[in-house]
């Protein structure tokens, strides 16, 4: 696997780790290998090839030369942050729990059927939890009760037998390490089916003196059977989990559709529940924080917005600037491609706020002039002609400064690209739409009226 990545062009070179650290922060078990693939800067890459597209040609060439591995792709920072979001190896999961691992494993398998037909849906796996081939001695208690042995009798015979038990410790000289001295049969009488048969069990003499030694298959029945390997389990429940990741799409719409298809075309077994965590359970998460923060923001500007006015009527007008910005937002997005997230709604709360700044520009400066005395009409005029630089110079600040991340397309520009692109497509058109519909929002509603006697001074030619 080092020597097929090793032979990208783009790839520095590469370090793998098997298995997982031994405190356990891992979110995985010892069949899990790392591996730490530093890139080239951008400008060495061929021309034509983006993360995106790297990805992929690695993904295609690994899963052609080693079919049944599973594969998943991220960065080191954000590899931690997921596996602590969804508790597995991957970007996103399904978790089904369910008492019955058979049961719910091969429901698991439809669900990934299922999960294929989702445009969008990548590094598609299920973690095996069954097929581990495991040693099951099930004790007849009555045949044991014959030979007067308790189920704890046999048990405790096993494991001294097979899995040891400790006799004593030896202490390193001069310090407090010690390790176990574990005894258990040599390897011959227990390293197959037949010798583990014959293991032999201390039943009392039925003469009342002595010890009789029992076989084991005479009181139990050994066998060879698929048992689980590894078993996930949270809150005491036990999950098999499906990881999965989403490219070239949004992941609300992609996570919304396999949902929808998988209650529609797989049944789960009684008892049983989904759960969907990862990277989708924290978008609606955030959205519900959103749900929350976007309304309280909107309702604080306005409680702001009437405190500087004292009208109702002029503050409903200031605050007609802030869809006006959010026009350009959208139409941002639908241009560029970037499906709307966490990032881009955070650049529309940006967006609430430049655009009620000039909202309140327009609207005081006109209400300034009225006061003063000039007629309504030549009070709009003027506001327009005077009011345009600072309404242009307070959108050209935001977009100018936020321009190179909306144009960026390196590694983690996905995170604070869809901001940059929503507040830099809403500055860019804001000023056209201000300065050319709240004008005529003014003039239609705005209830300002010049004064009857207005001063002379205020009205004369010459000012």
């Amino acid at each position: 696997m080092r020597q097929i990545i090793r032979g990208f062009p783009e790839v520095v070179t590469v370090v793998s780790q098997l298995g997982r650290p031994d405190d356990g922060t891992d979110a995985t078990g010892f069949f899990n290998a790392q591996f730490n693939v530093p890139l080239k800067p951008f400008d060495a890459w061929p021309e034509g090839v983006d993360k995106e597209k790297l990805t992929q040609q690695i993904n295609d060439a690994l899963s052609a030369e080693f079919a049944g591995v599973d594969f998943n792709f991220s960065q080191y920072i954000q590899d931690n942050v997921e596996e602590a979001a969804s508790g597995v190896k991957g970007e996103n999961s399904i978790k089904l729990y369910g008492n019955d691992l058979d049961a719910i494993q091969k429901t698991a398998y439809r669900i990934k059927q299922v999960m294929k037909t989702v445009p969008g849906v990548t590094d598609l796996a299920v973690f095996d939890t069954v097929g581990q081939p495991t040693v099951d001695i099930d004790i007849d208690r009555e045949r044991a009760a014959r030979y007067g042995l308790a189920p704890g009798d046999i048990n405790s015979t096993i494991q001294a037998a097979i899995g040891g038990t400790a006799a004593g410790n030896v202490y390193e000289h001069g310090s407090d390490r010690n390790f176990p001295i574990v005894v258990s049969l040599a390897p011959q009488y227990r390293q197959n089916l037949d010798a583990i048969r014959h293991i032999t069990v201390g039943a009392t003499s039925p003469s009342g003196s002595g010890v009789v030694p029992i076989p084991l298959t005479d009181v139990a029945k050994v066998s060879l059977v698929s048992g689980p390997s590894f078993i996930y389990r949270e809150n005491q429940e036990r999950y098999v989990p499906i990881k999965f990741s989403v490219r070239d799409r949004d992941l609300g719409g992609a996570v919304l559709e396999a949902q929808r298809k998988v209650a529609e075309q797989v049944a789960l077994p009684p008892g049983s529940r989904l759960e969907w965590v990862g990277e989708f359970g924290e978008l609606q998460e955030a959205i519900n924080r959103l749900a929350v923060a976007v309304p309280l923001s909107l309702a604080l500007i306005s409680v702001l917005l009437f405190l500087n006015f004292g009208s109702m009527i002029d503050t409903m007008l200031a605050a007609t600037a802030i869809p006006m910005g959010l026009v350009g937002g959208i139409f941002a997005l639908v241009l560029t491609g970037i499906p709307f997230s966490v990032s881009a709604a955070i650049g529309f709360v940006a967006l609430f706020g430049i655009s009620a700044m000039n909202g309140i520009i327009v609207v005081a400066y006109f209400n300034t002039l009225t006061d003063a005395g000039l007629e309504r009409s030549v009070a709009i005029s003027r506001t327009c002609a005077v009011r345009m630089r600072p309404v242009m110079m307070t959108c050209i600040v935001a977009c100018v400064g936020l321009l190179p991340a909306a144009l960026s397309s390196g590694i983690g520009s996905q995170v604070q690209k869809p901001l940059a692109v929503v507040v830099v497509g809403g500055s860019f058109l804001a000023p056209l739409l201000i300065l050319v519909v709240l004008p005529v929002l003014i003039d239609l509603f705005s209830r300002r009226r010049t004064p009857v006697a207005a001063p002379e001074r205020l009205v004369s030619p010459a000012e």
